[in-house]
């Protein structure tokens, strides 16, 4: 019985990883659709998102499931606990891939990035997918140091960010009030990809130390004047 328990807890974590893996691969091809307005690419990304839904509403049940069975307590309660919020930041991930692919979609045939910010875009694009990877490897190995990592590996979108920001109060913007807007959301859509990644990351150094990220930072940070 107990060797089924933990059978199912480590299924729940499989879950969490094929989710984050879907849900990187599906900015990385959203952002493509973008640039290169391929509408099929565009559709397929949508379309996909029902599976990211699917495993996340499948997670959940499986860990209501085992808190009213096992009503589990200490690590595996926070194993269990910590599962269901990662889930629902994976969830918000693929939503917000979806969100750039109905963009492609919106302003099919044209893309609805100006030439002069393609490359901007792509990094973005490519910087979330690499985030998300990131985040699949630290659900997997549990490596502190990594997720820790991650925070600092989002500052170069957040750099980013500013970049396109930049160029939309820039005088010599030229591309209209419409393009703007969805430059702003795209960047918007990334951004958030990005903080979604790090929150999943933050979440296992809760579920190993059971501190908070914030906290461990926080405590080994050298004391000003020693």
């Amino acid at each position: 019985m107990r060797d089924a328990y933990h059978e199912e807890l480590d299924s729940i974590g499989e879950s969490l990883v094929e989710m984050a893996r879907l849900v990187g691969s599906a900015v990385g091809r959203a952002t493509t659709a973008m640039l290169d307005a391929d509408l099929k690419l565009a559709e397929s990304v949508i379309a996909a998102d029902q599976k990211v839904d699917n495993l996340q509403h499948e997670l959940e049940a499986r860990a209501i499931a085992l808190l009213a069975r096992q009503q589990p307590v200490a690590t595996d309660l926070r194993i269990v606990v910590t599962s269901l919020r990662m889930s629902a930041d994976l969830e918000r991930s693929g939503d917000l891939a979806q969100h750039v692919a109905k963009l492609a979609r919106l302003r099919f045939p044209e893309s609805a990035v100006p030439r002069d910010l393609h490359a901007t875009i792509l990094e973005m694009g490519q910087l979330a997918q690499r985030l998300m990877a990131k985040a699949a490897e630290v659900i997997i190995t549990k490596d502190v140091d990594l997720a820790l990592q991650l925070e600092q590996d989002d500052d170069e979108m957040d750099l980013l960010h500013r970049t396109l920001f930049q160029h939309l109060i820039d005088d010599r913007w030229k591309h209209g009030i419409e393009t703007a807007v969805d430059v702003t959301l795209l960047g918007r859509y990334y951004e958030r990809f990005a903080d979604h990644a790090v929150s999943v990351a933050k979440r296992v150094v809760y579920l190993v130390t059971g501190e908070h990220a914030d906290e461990l930072q926080a405590s080994d940070a050298p004391v000003e004047g020693a």
